[in-house]
């Protein structure tokens, strides 16, 4: 019985240190090589936006009004992600906030350096799934806009107006904002927590505000008022699915308070 314990808990132990390996690689991986998902995403949105141009049923010939929503889903997430490479350059040492929401817990605060010369200090192990569905979104997003709204030219009905100025709002600063607080968590800036928090209540407000918008404009087609609560009930409920997984990690998980925080579990 006891052996089988030890070889219980060795297995354990072999497999937690394969995973934070792996995490590792691959946090290294995303640091490494931004330029290059950076230029990916380039192309691939830039080809993206030229079909869905090209596929549409366009009444006019494309005109500034046509391609400016589209250099902004591309422009957006990109501009948005060299911004906040300045801003947190040295994101770890910016200051921690006065007040402290997050208070479940027992946590003692230590110093930078302390925190820093933790084992579990880092970005890595399950936050690298945070980081990874943070940086996703984008192109999720940009998909979804795409296959939902055509390319527009010339009149066009006032209801379709609204709808695509406030999708294209909706994603346009929800890929941009993912994307610093994507930054915020590789750079490990102590705001990022409450950041990432703000940026579930803007979703779910976009979504809200868009469906208001929409619903108040005369002559919306029965067809697409359905099709679009449908999106926006998906958008909500997807929101609500992340909080609930990582709000309790983001409170309680201990590499989340020594990273973010610089506190430790109080003994």
């Amino acid at each position: 019985m006891t052996f089988d314990s030890n070889q219980a808990r060795a297995t354990y132990f072999t497999v937690q240190q394969r995973l934070r390996r792996k995490s590792a690689t691959l946090l290294s991986t995303l640091e490494t090589r931004l330029p290059r998902i950076m230029t990916f995403w380039l192309v691939l949105a830039m080809s993206a936006c030229g079909v869905r141009i090209a596929t549409s049923n366009i009444h006019a010939a494309p005109d500034l009004s046509t391609v400016v929503p589209y250099i902004l889903l591309v422009g957006a997430p990109l501009v948005s992600m060299g911004l906040a490479l300045m801003w947190f350059a040295n994101g770890d040492r910016l200051p921690q906030p006065s007040t402290r929401l997050a208070v479940v817990g027992r946590w003692q605060k230590v110093s930078f350096d302390e925190a820093s010369r933790h084992p579990l200090y880092g970005s890595s192990g399950i936050m690298v799934s945070l980081l990874v569905g943070m940086l996703l979104n984008v192109p999720v997003r940009g998909l979804e806009y795409l296959a939902a709204m055509p390319a527009l030219s010339g009149t066009v009905p006032a209801w379709l107006s609204t709808l695509h100025v406030a999708m294209t709002l909706d994603v346009v600063l929800l890929t941009s904002l993912y994307t610093v607080a994507f930054v915020a968590a590789l750079k490990r800036v102590p705001l990022f927590p409450r950041l990432l928090a703000a940026i579930w209540l803007i979703h779910i407000a976009m979504q809200l505000g868009i469906a208001t918008a929409v619903a108040s404009t005369e002559g919306l087609p029965g067809p697409v008022a359905d099709a679009l609560h449908t999106l926006l009930d998906g958008n909500v409920k997807k929101v609500l699915i992340s909080v609930c997984l990582w709000l309790p990690y983001l409170l309680l998980s201990k590499r989340v308070n020594i990273t973010y925080r610089h506190r430790i579990e109080r003994i």
